[in-house]
């Protein structure tokens, strides 16, 4: 179910600097480079967890204690009409509020907007962002295909 962990690696491997989620090459990519060289937002595993172990989160209710959200989440539908052209939309929509949100995005939402925050202002700092980015160059070498087949042939493969 994981949607950008190749995307990830590949962007981690020139220079870009990774705000995500805390899941699958993510993990991997915030381990390697530490703190600060990454811009997380989002439940952490443990969150999802207990989310799906006592089913608390129902999205249609939590849509509706949000308005920003709301207003946002209609506006994919409202806006873009699917004689126009705009097919995905209501299928987002649905995603969203009736198959119950099961990414978390809507409740992953006001973390993400405190991040890309963050990542503007280190933005504008143009020696930290590049310290940054080096240090995303430099650990990127655990996504190098001899890695992968290595650790592959160890825990998979048993060989």
């Amino acid at each position: 179910m994981e949607a950008s962990g190749t995307g990830n690696m590949k962007f981690m491997m020139n220079g870009a600097i990774t705000i995500g989620t805390y899941d699958g090459a993510n993990i991997e990519i915030f381990e390697a480079v530490g703190e600060g060289n990454y811009i997380p937002f989002g439940l952490t595993v443990p969150e999802v967890q207990e989310l799906r172990r006592t089913q608390t989160y129902n999205s249609r209710d939590f849509l509706s204690k949000h308005e920003r959200l709301h207003r946002i989440v209609y506006s994919i539908i409202n806006s873009h009409p699917k004689e126009a052209g705009h097919t995905e939309f209501p299928h987002i929509y649905d995603s969203l509020t009736t198959s119950c949100d099961q990414f978390y995005v809507m409740k992953d939402f006001d973390s993400y907007v405190e991040a890309q925050k963050l990542a503007d202002i280190l933005y504008k700092d143009k020696d930290k962002w590049s310290r940054m980015s080096a240090m995303n160059i430099a650990h990127s070498g655990i996504f190098a295909s001899d890695e992968t087949i290595k650790k592959y042939a160890e825990e998979i493969w048993c060989v």
